[in-house]
């Protein structure tokens, strides 16, 4: 089995072959691959490689699935005893991606 830590949208993953994943957006259409360059650890059942920071000529393969937005999260902001309220939505969007290869 084959894993890797990648580091995206700020945010590390640990992914395997065949997993799916939301991810930060990433400029890619649906249905397109996409390779992920900023691979931190490749690991298998015979050796295990961290990087200094990268890894060295390693890549994660993916294949765009999905490109979307999140369910509406209220940011809501009050002060006591200064008749302060502010109201606000957000929604976040997203990359959902398969990973093919590991390499």
């Amino acid at each position: 089995m084959k894993l890797a830590i990648i580091k995206t949208g700020g945010k590390q993953y640990i992914v395997k072959e065949g997993d799916t994943l939301k991810l930060e957006k990433v400029d890619a259409s649906e249905g397109d691959q996409f390779v992920f360059d900023h691979v931190l650890m490749t690991a298998s059942d015979a050796d295990v490689n961290i990087g200094n920071p990268l890894v060295a000529g390693a890549l994660v393969t993916s294949k765009v699935l999905k490109q979307g937005r999140s369910k509406k999260v209220i940011v809501f902001h009050y002060h006591n005893k200064t008749r302060y309220k502010k109201k606000a939505g957000h929604r976040q969007h997203f990359t959902e991606v398969e990973i093919l290869n590991i390499g």
